[in-house]
């Protein structure tokens, strides 16, 4: 009776141990399927890195921020040591 439960148990393990196996082909397969979208994600990602750097340059370059800019190292400069 033991042999046959250890058997029994022995068959549900395996086949879980398939079937597991099985997901993890598929997850593999479906990655390698996936390989040719990171140039497209280093494009958009490039581009919006540009278009921020484009908005941070028109911010600092404006005539308030840069007056306070040169307000704050004015003021770090001339502060008595």
């Amino acid at each position: 009776m033991a042999v046959k439960v250890a058997g029994a148990a022995a068959g549900v393990v395996g086949k879980v141990a398939v079937s597991v196996s099985g997901w993890w082909r598929a997850r593999r397969a479906a990655a390698r399927r996936d390989a040719g979208m990171t140039t497209s994600e280093y494009a958009v990602g490039t581009i919006a890195a540009a278009a921020f750097a484009a908005v941070l340059y028109k911010i600092v370059t404006s005539g308030t921020v840069s007056g306070a800019l040169e307000s704050v190292i004015g003021k770090a400069l001339d502060a008595p040591f």
